[in-house]
């Protein structure tokens, strides 16, 4: 019990570094960290999937398509390039339909799926952390990296995560969502919650929106502080429906962790599961209050 807790605090620290340390660096670690993530996620859906001896996908193919999803938005996020850059995946996604007329496996439309399912579940919400991280400047007509945007998605997550332990321990008593996670409690939920949201003041204070120092900047100080409640918010309630459709996923696959790529904690999708959901539903809200 004591080493598994050892390891598990020495592996949750070097992640939380590296991931850290590569958004804040350079538009560059933060392109190669996420890039790598999204394949190492994708290869590591196909494996559970064929795990379950009902589908056979290409692991490699689709993990090639999760990297270079990422590294395109990415390259069109900045202007690197033009729309063309996506053409080479829609031949990838094209290849992976087409493969299966001729490989004469048994389960065909399940491989379809679920080539595509890594494709828009663990692919693409990776991929729209390019949409958070950079921004057109009209003031300079250059585009801006702002790792502040992505990263916080992030510290929601875990604040939330640590708040629903701490207060669930203490006085979890009514089950979230006990079919298919008996051990989330409302009063977790609610707990981590408020974490994330008393660390959205922090962001707001630091980080304001709209440039609230300026001249009448004490009405625009409140609403960036809402803005980044908003999110806070948003974050939360999507990462709580990320970690229960990948509990969902497991209890119907049969296993109890995704991976063991990191010892102590499981696999990637057990460490991103909260995000998949909660990055695309973070741009959604983001571009709704024209914060871009």
């Amino acid at each position: 019990m004591k080493s598994n807790f050892i390891q598990r605090t020495i592996t949750g620290v070097l992640f939380v570094a590296v991931l850290v340390g590569c958004i804040l660096y350079s538009p560059l670690t933060f392109g190669i960290l996420f890039a790598l993530i999204s394949a190492l996620s994708v290869h590591e859906f196909g494996h559970i999937v064929n795990q379950s001896g009902v589908v056979s996908i290409n692991k490699n193919i689709t993990s090639l398509g999760g990297a270079y999803l990422f590294l395109a938005l990415m390259s069109y996020s900045t202007y690197a390039t033009d729309a063309r850059v996506f053409l080479p995946y829609l031949v990838l996604l094209l290849y992976l339909m087409i493969t299966e007329l001729y490989l004469k496996k048994e389960n065909p439309i399940g491989n379809w799926a679920y080539s595509m399912l890594s494709q828009l579940y663990v692919a693409l919400p990776f991929a729209l952390l390019n949409l958070l991280a950079f921004r057109n400047d009209p003031a300079t007509s250059s585009v801006v990296y702002n790792p502040v945007l992505p990263l916080s998605i992030f510290v929601f997550i875990w604040l939330s995560d640590t708040g629903a332990y701490c207060v669930g321990s203490l006085i979890g008593k009514h089950r979230l969502f006990e079919r298919i996670s008996p051990k989330k409690s409302w009063e977790g939920s609610i707990g981590g919650g408020v974490f994330s949201i008393a660390s959205s003041f922090v962001f707001a204070f630091l980080f304001p929106f709209g440039h609230a120092v300026e001249a009448g900047g004490a009405a625009m100080s409140v609403a960036s502080t809402l803005q980044w409640a908003g999110l806070a918010v948003v974050v939360v309630i999507f990462g709580t429906w990320g970690d229960l459709t990948e509990s969902l996923m497991k209890r119907q696959l049969g296993i109890k962790d995704s991976g063991n790529i990191l010892p102590g904690h499981g696999g990637m999708l057990d460490r991103f599961d909260s995000a998949l959901m909660a990055i695309p539903a973070a741009v959604i809200y983001l571009y709704a209050v024209t914060l871009f």
